[in-house]
């Protein structure tokens, strides 16, 4: 799956940026593939029924947490190819280097030199 648009990632992020979210996804993730159903996360998480489907209603709204009903259980499962693309945005763009404008130059006072700015777009490592 390809990166992210800026947009999709902060999504991803914000609903990631929530610590019931966060349990709820991080269990997912030790799942794996197989996922477990509404009710084992449940249990396992100690949460209350309605604040679990209101944070799980924001994971699978992103995309991040796919539920497919099997019978009378609903199984939630991670989506890892979202959650590799919303990492990718960042690795895609790792030292790319930036350009940054020019302050507009103010007139300098008297006996002043204006002050040279740092160069755009050293790279580090990643």
């Amino acid at each position: 799956m390809p990166a992210m648009d800026l947009e999709t990632t902060a999504r991803c992020l914000a609903e990631l940026g929530n610590v019931a979210r966060l349990r709820i996804f991080s269990l997912l993730v030790r799942a794996g593939d197989d996922g477990l159903n509404v009710g084992e996360v449940r249990r396992a998480l100690q949460m209350p029924a309605s604040t679990l489907a209101f944070h799980l209603r924001g994971l699978v709204d992103s995309g991040l947490v796919a539920q497919q009903r099997q019978g009378r259980e609903v199984r939630c499962r991670p989506d890892f190819g979202r959650l590799n693309a919303a990492f990718a945005f960042f690795r895609d763009e790792c030292c790319q280097g930036v350009s940054v404008p020019e302050p507009r130059r103010r007139r300098a006072a008297a006996g002043t030199a204006p002050v040279a700015s740092a160069a755009a777009g050293s790279r580090g490592r990643c």
